[in-house]
């Protein structure tokens, strides 16, 4: 199922993600973990296209909706903490941030983008509060279960972090969205694949594929400039995907079937740029492959 249809049929409208900068850190930034942050990951920790902090989260939110109206139209929100990873913090300043969020009127449910290390027992214990004011979302990012990739990219965090994540949110009834990043080198598409499959397998509400995209300004742009980062070309990507949807289960929510960095700091695949050309040509294949595996199926009955 979409995003899109899931949010429709849960919330009753169209609903849009409001990109809210909470002001957090990483483990992978503080010297907790390391001070680089993850190889691909941005100065703005994946949170380009966040609002910028001005004052309260209200301003932010109505500062927000103000930028996106002319292609919004009418509709309800979700207020999205985006950059760095959105529980690391001390859990007073969590509750004030998420609080004033998930009250807002025109806000239907709070997503929350951390990782699986950075949710200690007071943490959950706020979202499943908060979870029954209006829904929570927590977005996890995974990225790969190969051991070698997840250390190349600098994670920080081995793989039995996750499974504890997904279960003990899966316990407090939490919607638990998972990043996938297809591309990494290294990786063949069956790595690939596997990875998917794990995540329909962990328990996992939703999934967000993501391309592996070079942005300026991180260690992965050095690499790619030195000439060893392979990137997917889009009739490639769009094959991956087929393969990884078709691993997943029929009723886990698809939240991303690409992703793409500011443009200005974007370095490579520059088609990736080009957001409509690609979601048109991956949903023209993804058709393609649907009738051609009916038609193959009505000639075996």
């Amino acid at each position: 199922m979409r995003a899109n249809e899931y949010y429709r049929s849960r919330f009753g409208c169209k609903v849009y993600k409001l990109a809210l900068d909470g002001g957090m850190t990483c483990p992978n930034r503080d010297g907790t973990k390391g001070t680089r942050g993850c190889i691909f990951c941005s100065g703005a920790g994946s949170g380009e296209f966040a609002e910028p902090r001005c004052g309260s989260v209200t301003a932010q939110i109505e500062a927000a909706k103000r930028r996106v109206a002319a292609k919004v139209g009418s509709g309800k929100y979700l207020a999205y903490f985006q950059s760095f990873t959105n529980t690391y913090a001390p859990v007073a300043r969590l509750e004030q941030l998420f609080t004033e969020a998930i009250f807002h009127p025109d806000v239907v449910g709070l997503s929350v983008a951390t990782r699986p290390d950075c949710l200690p027992d007071e943490v959950l214990n706020l979202l499943a509060r908060l979870d029954r004011v209006k829904p929570v979302f927590v977005e996890l990012g995974l990225q790969t279960i190969h051991p070698e990739t997840a250390a190349w990219i600098r994670r920080g965090y081995p793989l039995s972090d996750y499974d504890r994540a997904v279960s003990r949110l899966r316990a407090l009834g939490l919607h638990t969205v998972v990043h996938v990043i297809l591309g990494l080198p290294g990786e063949t598409e069956q790595m690939m694949v596997q990875t998917a499959a794990y995540v329909g397998r962990s328990g996992a509400g939703g999934i967000k594929l993501q391309l592996l995209h070079v942005l300026e300004n991180t260690d992965l742009a050095a690499l790619w400039r030195a000439g060893q980062v392979p990137l997917l070309s889009l009739e490639d990507y769009a094959r991956l995907l087929g393969r990884c949807l078709a691993v997943l289960p029929p009723d886990m929510v698809i939240h991303r079937l690409t992703g793409d960095g500011a443009k200005k700091d974007l370095l490579a695949p520059l088609w990736s740029a080009d957001k409509k050309r690609v979601l048109n040509y991956v949903n023209r294949y993804l058709s393609a492959c649907a009738a051609a595996e009916r038609e193959r199926t009505e000639n075996v009955f």
